[in-house]
């Protein structure tokens, strides 16, 4: 059975007189938190996660608890009990939907990343791009409240 007209319309792209809604990738991927850095590097010079006029766009989530079980023919070697690694984080960013190029990060991700099975995750989705209207006069924009969370050298 088809998708009703929800399921199709939560996926079409958009525009509103600020925004556009597009359609991307998000793709996910797991790591230690000491790998971010060199995998996000990688990633970057692939693509330069473009939005806007900001680049090396991504997301890292707060570390937490990974939680598995080598199996035999796991690197570590076959284990009875559950390993707990702390410090893992989740780092999300945005691709085109263009499957070639899905291909070549996911590779580069693989080839850098230090699991043996990385974790990564795509989802189609739909994000926003900002039209480019002069708002430098809102109020609500950080640069005309307290400033930027980080302080200007």
């Amino acid at each position: 059975m088809p998708p009703g007209p929800e399921a199709s319309m939560a996926m079409q792209s958009f525009g509103t007189s600020s925004v556009r809604m597009e359609r991307l990738l998000l793709v996910m991927v797991q790591m230690p938190a000491e790998d971010v850095d060199r995998i996000m590097e990688h990633v970057v010079k692939a693509v330069p996660l473009t939005m806007g006029k900001y680049d090396s766009n991504a997301y890292q989530s707060a570390a937490g608890i990974e939680r598995y079980r080598p199996l035999e023919g796991a690197a570590a070697g076959a284990e009875n009990e559950v390993r707990k690694r702390p410090g893992v984080v989740e780092v999300s960013f945005e691709l085109e939907e263009d499957q070639a190029l899905l291909e070549r990060v996911v590779e580069l991700i693989f080839q850098v990343h230090s699991y043996q099975e990385p974790v990564i995750r795509v989802e189609s989705i739909l994000g926003s791009r900002s039209k480019g209207l002069d708002d430098k006069d809102n109020p609500n924009r950080w640069w005309n409240t307290a400033g930027d969370w980080k302080t200007k050298p």
